[in-house]
């Protein structure tokens, strides 16, 4: 038996949509429209109808129809953003890119791979690796994720921090404005200042701009070699102190993860005794490159992590080593689920210098709103994720932990940081955005949207706050 397929957008529009995207590229049945409408944040919403396109042509039709109809359009990848990003809270037309998912030209001569954004990003490593290479940013979520769902949160990982995120690692886009423009940003080589770049305007912009439709990803050759640290701090500050001497030094750990005490306390709760009794901290530290210099490399790396309040730093050398020392990171996240299934996870960054003074900060703003802080993240470029394990169903709890975030804001900001590195705005953050930028950009910045989408069809109600 088929499905209702209720809809309140004119029957016109629904009639062209479903010729241009035969035989199946258009769902209305409302049970199918249902999986469309959530991402990783607790919102859900039911799109009035969901297109999948083929093509870059496809796009566009969609987009012309959109601006005729004035039907606003949410662009969607696999739906692994935390942000409600991909939530289509006005309604309209979700457009999932999943079939726009192939590998259009593979160059290694000049270490380029251009691909449609429904590509997964483990499919992108895949393909890359085959032949000597990778694209450096590696989020948790990438056997699932979707490279345009990357570049429309700017999402990187750990290698972030000696290889950078999506916008030092993509050369240029195929893309369509909201007011249905076609647009080819960017060139094919590492050089090029011609024009404006709107490539790095468009990644981290959240669908809010154009819709992407072809990237042109840099790739790096595949580093011969690679060994892992593990440090144990007696307490987070020694960690903190460690992570800017680390940072200071002349080799660039290719991976510097933290884990905070209450993160360590989880995980002896969930995988046993895998730490010492008195650790209060702990950093995961990797360095890459020629097989030659990396005995050199990690000497350098280990002299700098230890010092006042280091417990041990003990390195892995065999592939059974290395996957001990990342047992306990990985850890973490499941622990957090079984504890915390619906906490609040944020992704704020400070100047690495500021570390200390944020998480001795968390932690007296955790005591005071009786609210438990988890933080854990990327320490070589500040990106911390602070979990508040507070219960969605307990309505006085969650009050603290929103008075709680707000205060956290506030802190990142004294810090000269910034309220998000890689999970974005979307519609969580967006109430924050004002403090962290003035007026008068703001405007100019509403201003650029009005440009690239006069009816303002994409992804209304994100990014930035009302005008």
């Amino acid at each position: 038996m088929t499905a209702p397929t209720t809809t309140a957008l004119p029957p016109a529009f629904v009639e062209s949509l479903r010729a241009l995207l035969v035989p199946d590229g258009l769902i209305t049945a409302i049970d199918e429209r249902w999986t469309y409408g959530y991402d990783n944040s607790r919102r859900h919403a039911l799109p009035d109808l969901v297109v999948r396109p083929a093509d870059h042509a496809q796009v566009h039709e969609v987009l012309r129809l959109c601006n005729q109809y004035h039907v606003p359009l949410v662009a969607r990848g696999y739906g692994t953003g935390t942000t409600g990003a991909a939530v289509p809270l006005s309604g309209g037309v979700v457009l999932s890119l999943e079939r726009m998912n192939r590998i259009l030209r593979f160059d290694p001569a000049n270490r380029l791979m251009v691909v449609e954004p429904g590509v997964t990003n483990q499919a992108v490593q895949d393909a890359a690796a085959a032949h000597g290479f990778f694209w450096p940013p590696d989020p948790t979520s990438a056997a699932v994720c979707s490279i345009g769902g990357n570049l429309a949160c700017n999402a990187a990982g750990p290698r972030a921090v000696k290889y950078g995120t999506p916008r030092e690692n993509v050369l240029g886009l195929r893309a369509i404005s909201g007011g249905g423009i076609d647009l080819r940003t960017g060139v094919h080589t590492t050089k090029g200042v011609v024009g404006y770049d709107l490539t790095r305007l468009l990644i981290g912009s959240e669908g809010t701009l154009a819709v992407i439709t072809e990237a042109t990803l840099k790739l790096t050759p595949l580093p011969q070699a690679r060994r892992t640290l593990q440090a144990i701090y007696r307490d987070m500050r020694s960690a903190a102190e460690a992570i800017s001497r680390i940072m200071a030094q002349p080799v660039v750990p290719c991976a510097l993860e933290f884990m905070d005490a209450k993160a360590i306390e989880m995980i002896r709760g969930y995988a046993g005794d895998v730490l010492p009794a008195h650790a209060g901290s702990l950093l995961m530290i990797e360095v890459d490159g020629p097989s030659s210099c990396l005995d050199e490399a990690a000497q350098a790396l280990i002299t700098a992590a230890g010092g006042a309040g280091c417990i041990e730093v003990v390195e892995a050398r065999t592939a059974e080593e290395v996957a001990a020392l990342w047992k306990t990171r990985k850890a973490l996240s499941p622990a957090l689920r079984t504890v915390a299934p619906k906490k609040i996870n944020e992704d704020v960054v400070v100047p690495v210098s500021h570390i200390p003074e944020l998480i001795e900060g968390l932690g007296e703003l955790a005591a005071q709103h009786r609210i438990t802080i988890v933080n854990f993240g990327h320490a070589g470029n500040g990106n911390i994720h602070v979990n508040l394990l507070a219960n969605p169903d307990d309505a006085e709890e969650m009050e603290r932990a929103r008075n709680c975030l707000s205060e956290v804001f506030d802190l990142v900001l004294r810090l000269d940081g910034t309220l998000s590195g890689e999970h974005g705005i979307g519609v969580e953050k967006r109430d924050f955005v004002m403090r962290e930028i003035e007026p008068g950009t703001l405007a100019l910045m509403h201003a650029i949207k009005a440009q690239f989408d006069p009816l303002g069809i994409l992804n209304p109600g994100k990014k930035l706050p009302p005008s």
